[in-house]
């Protein structure tokens, strides 16, 4: 079992020692399954990447920006939505840890 709130507080501390102002770890990998808390200081960000099949993402501190060509989009701690199928960026708008729940593959069902 994991803490997130103790993730993320050592995410944002690896974060603010990064010459990046980034931090990563992937803290469970289950199959297709896929969860990371990531970190930002303020004014970092993540460059535009394509999205997997499914992904959901909560903001667990701070204040984040979805960017993307279909409009931006800004969430707060507590918020969660689903990550945009189009290729979008991530920006911390202030110190910001965030929780990447991702499904990697959809396997085809034989009906």
């Amino acid at each position: 079992m994991d803490d997130l709130t103790a993730l993320a507080r050592h995410q944002l501390d690896d974060a603010r020692a990064s010459a990046h102002g980034r931090s990563a770890h992937l803290f469970l990998h289950d199959g297709p399954l896929r969860q990371t808390v990531i970190a930002l200081t303020s004014g970092s960000s993540l460059d535009e990447h394509n999205a997997p099949p499914a992904a959901s993402l909560q903001v667990l501190h701070g204040r984040v920006r979805v960017t993307k060509k279909s409009g931006d989009q800004d969430m707060i701690a507590g918020q969660v939505g689903p990550v945009p199928h189009e290729r979008h960026g991530l920006e911390a708008l202030e110190d910001s840890a965030v929780l990447l729940t991702a499904v990697t593959e959809v396997r085809a069902t034989n009906r």
